[in-house]
């Protein structure tokens, strides 16, 4: 993850010059604050990716002298399935129609956003998969 992190961090400092090049050549409002707003993104994933390198066993994108074999195994865990993505896309779907056609439709698709989203945090702390 180190490697991972000093690319990011390399690319907000991309970022920031041609967002200050761009400011001083172009002058044009958007541009300039999607290049500030990218380089935002690129340094908290950064900051994150550093942070969490920190914590965590080297693993072998870390190591120059690694083969592609030494990266094989379990990376971690995985959602094999859940249906509470699905309900989250429809109460935002709703939501958003609800922008275009009436408010009222909101009505609707928040308490379906909110079942989703409660549904989604607690999915393993219920039934089969919960553990002791």
């Amino acid at each position: 993850m180190k490697i991972q992190g000093k690319m990011f961090m390399w690319l907000s400092v991309f970022l920031l010059i041609m967002a200050i090049l761009y400011g001083l050549w172009a002058k044009e409002p958007i541009g300039i604050t999607t290049l500030f707003m990218a380089f935002g993104l690129a340094i908290m994933v950064g900051f994150y990716l550093g942070f969490t390198a920190r914590r965590v066993d080297p693993g072998a994108q870390d190591d120059k002298e690694a083969d592609v074999a030494d990266g094989a195994g379990e990376l971690g865990f995985f959602s094999p399935h859940s249906w509470q993505p699905l309900g989250l896309a429809i109460g935002w779907a709703l939501g958003f129609l609800g922008v275009a056609v009436g408010w009222w439709l909101l009505y609707f698709s928040v308490p379906i956003i909110l079942l989703s989203v409660f549904g989604w945090v607690f999915e393993y702390y219920r039934g089969e998969n919960r553990t002791q």
